[in-house]
């Protein structure tokens, strides 16, 4: 029996971030394909052939390590195997220099924007993406942003990548109508280009307000987070700026709906979920005006230089002082997220595929 479209899902963790969260979201989106799932455990009416369960992010390098070998090595057979026509990538991993016909998925390029010394990630995204993605059929991306990375960093055609936008839940993120509590947020991993040292240093210089807290949502960092805790003490801030670690999934929009802005100058991101994320809550949006940030947010956030303290700053001392404007960015934040959503992620990508198959 032939088996035109494959889909690699032996990524997949059972608590889904990042591009599992993207992958779990859009695959069902794709059943009118009738797709074979390469997937660790059965999927409900879908066909699935099983892959091996070690090869995804929680078991950490070796994991990926495992996942880059099986993809060279066992996928190319499978692929013949199941007499397959075209196989999607929800992420940048294909055989190399192998018969199979593929479509991946680039998310973003950060790892070459601000390269790490001797980060083994740095070579996977100077080595071996490039070589992926030249050789796909074709290049689906997140945004903008990142079609325009994807041409300057690997000197593709820009008509071999088509932008589509992602989304989130719309059941999870959604405005809830709770008290507003006197705190800002910030969602996600403390690392340089997240940029929370600027923000913390912004904060300093926020006018007088005992009550008013800045919270910092997110996995820390072995190298980073130690550094942003020192400047906190530095600064005198150690009771205004909380850690909160990791926040589990159930709690999360209900401490992004009690915040009174979401702050989130990133240097840069691939899509910047928190963003969308805060909009479907109706939680204002504090972000940057440079990458895919503009893309998301539209005109339901205040933008900034994320490079520029000051800006920062005042945009914060704006946005706690001044309860209309809080009340206008939380309409036009609700109206701007009703503009994603899966369903059309998933369909744009179904359109892609098929025209491939």
């Amino acid at each position: 029996m032939i088996h035109p479209l494959l889909i690699n899902l032996s990524f997949l963790i059972p608590e889904p971030t990042g591009i599992s969260t993207y992958a779990t979201n859009v695959f069902p989106y794709l059943k009118s394909l009738n797709p074979t799932l390469l997937v660790s455990h059965s999927i409900p009416d879908y066909l699935c052939y099983p892959v091996p369960d070690n090869m995804t992010p929680s078991q950490g390098t070796k994991g990926h390590l495992r996942r880059l070998l099986w993809t060279q090595f066992k996928l190319p057979e499978i692929y013949q195997k199941q007499q397959a026509n075209l196989l999607f990538s929800p992420l940048p991993e294909a055989p190399l220099f192998s018969k199979c016909r593929y479509i991946a998925m680039a998310h973003d390029l950060i790892p070459l924007r601000f390269p790490k010394r001797f980060s083994r990630l740095t070579a996977y995204f100077r080595y071996y993406i490039p070589q992926v993605l030249s050789q796909a059929e074709h290049i689906i991306c997140n945004s903008q942003a990142t079609a325009k990375d994807i041409v300057d960093f690997y000197k593709i055609p820009a008509q071999k990548i088509t932008p589509i936008p992602l989304a989130c839940n719309p059941d999870k993120f959604r405005f809830l109508d709770l008290p507003t509590k006197n705190y800002l947020l910030y969602i996600g991993r403390h690392d340089h280009y997240k940029n929370l040292q600027r923000v913390i240093s912004a904060w300093a210089t926020l006018r007088s307000n005992s009550d008013l807290e800045l919270w910092l949502a997110g996995p820390g960092d072995g190298l980073y987070t130690p550094q942003l805790k020192t400047q906190v003490i530095e600064l005198g801030l150690t009771q205004k700026v909380k850690f909160l670690d990791y926040v589990p999934s159930a709690e999360l929009p209900i401490v992004i709906n009690q915040a009174i802005a979401l702050i989130f100058p990133s240097l840069w991101e691939g899509f910047g979920f928190p963003v969308l994320e805060a909009m479907a809550c109706g939680t204002p949006v504090i972000t940057s005006n440079i990458s895919s940030m503009p893309e998301v947010a539209g005109d339901a956030a205040l933008l900034v230089n994320p490079y520029n303290i000051g800006e920062i700053a005042e945009a914060i001392q704006t946005v706690v002082d001044n309860l209309e404007l809080r009340s206008r960015l939380r309409n036009l934040g609700l109206a701007r997220s009703a503009q994603f959503s899966w369903e059309k992620t998933g369909k744009a990508t179904a359109n892609i595929l098929k025209s491939y198959t």
